[in-house]
């Protein structure tokens, strides 16, 4: 009995004692005097507000090493997750349609057959297909790791795994930085060998208006380019630069800008990318699948006479007019009796 109401003296005093301490406790305040504990803790759209970064204390020169969070690059994260996606999408698979879509309808551009069939005059020397070829290979593997970059992780990471992307999407990260370095010599091997020929003129004005062939059955005279090769030099000597120069500032980060300039030049790089691609992909199809006869220009170099004559007659005679013996016969040739 003592011990029953030893116990219950003791519940007593301390549910006294907790009524006497409730109105202190209610009164416990943060060290910076916040009534709530919690209401001090650390809000991060706060502390966005209150500074452009978030960063800590290093020891070594590269102070941008100390930068925890920089909210400015939300900006393209937020535009690489949602909108570059959609937009690289639109190019290059409408690129892609429109292309099947007119094969389908216009068909093959056939060589034409005359008397002059069977002979051979040289398009492109050797240098010249060594830089074509050098920029094209570059720019297919520069293309892919670009879009792998856009698309890697929702197409092909589901279908690889996790570990083979990362050791894929490494390797073409290696394969990007080293092959921009010749993509970008191409570029520039291509813009001293033929500007001269892809300074537009009149005659690439009446090219276009009689829709440079593809529109009906007639083929307008040209030069050694016209006017849609043209639009494709300028094409890959403007985009080329374009993308070299922001290239080089992100093989460079910080040397000549910041993150909001580094964020820009990532959108103008990914945004030229897929255009470009969509372009190439244009000029890959009339040069192989889209015209007969195309391909030889840069495979061998040497055209048939007759194709050369359909397409761009005014270099055709420029190219007789400079030797005695008419146009430039290809090995094995002879001339015609």
């Amino acid at each position: 009995m003592r011990r029953r109401l030893t116990h219950i003296a003791h519940m007593t005093l301390l549910a006294a004692a907790l009524a006497v301490a409730a109105p202190a406790l209610a009164q416990v305040r943060a060290p910076d005097g916040a009534p709530d504990p919690t209401a001090s803790s650390v809000n991060e759209d706060l502390l966005f507000r209150q500074a452009p970064k978030i960063g800590g204390r290093i020891s070594i020169p590269n102070q941008t090493a100390a930068n925890l969070i920089q909210p400015q690059g939300r900006e393209w994260r937020s535009f690489h997750e949602s909108w570059m996606p959609w937009i690289g999408a639109l190019a290059v698979l409408g690129m892609l349609g429109a292309l099947g879509v007119f094969y389908f309808t216009r068909g093959r551009i056939r060589l034409e057959h005359s008397e002059e069939s069977g002979r051979k005059i040289l398009r492109f020397n050797a240098f010249e297909r060594f830089a074509h070829w050098m920029t094209a290979t570059c720019f297919i593997v520069l293309a892919l790791t670009g879009l792998n970059y856009i698309f890697g992780k929702r197409l092909l990471m589901p279908l690889i795994g996790p570990d083979a992307f990362a050791a894929l999407a490494q390797w073409g990260k290696y394969a990007h930085v080293y092959l921009a370095w010749p993509f970008m010599l191409g570029v520039l091997f291509m813009l001293v060998l033929w500007i001269k020929d892809n300074i537009p003129g009149k005659i690439d004005w009446i090219w276009l208006k009689q829709g440079g062939g593809f529109l009906g059955d007639a083929h307008p005279s040209a030069a050694r380019f016209n006017a849609g090769q043209k639009m494709v030099f300028w094409m890959v000597v403007g985009f080329g630069l374009l993308m070299s120069a922001t290239g080089l500032m992100m093989l460079f980060p910080f040397a000549a800008t910041d993150i909001n300039g580094m964020q820009v030049m990532q959108v103008v790089h990914s945004l030229i990318g897929v255009v470009f691609i969509a372009g190439i992909l244009a000029h890959i199809y009339i040069g192989t699948l889209g015209m007969e006869g195309a391909y030889d220009a840069m495979g061998s170099g040497e055209v048939d006479l007759a194709w050369a004559r359909a397409h761009h007659d005014l270099w055709v005679e420029k190219e007789q007019a400079k030797t005695a013996s008419g146009p430039q016969l290809g090995r094995g040739q002879v001339p015609a009796e």
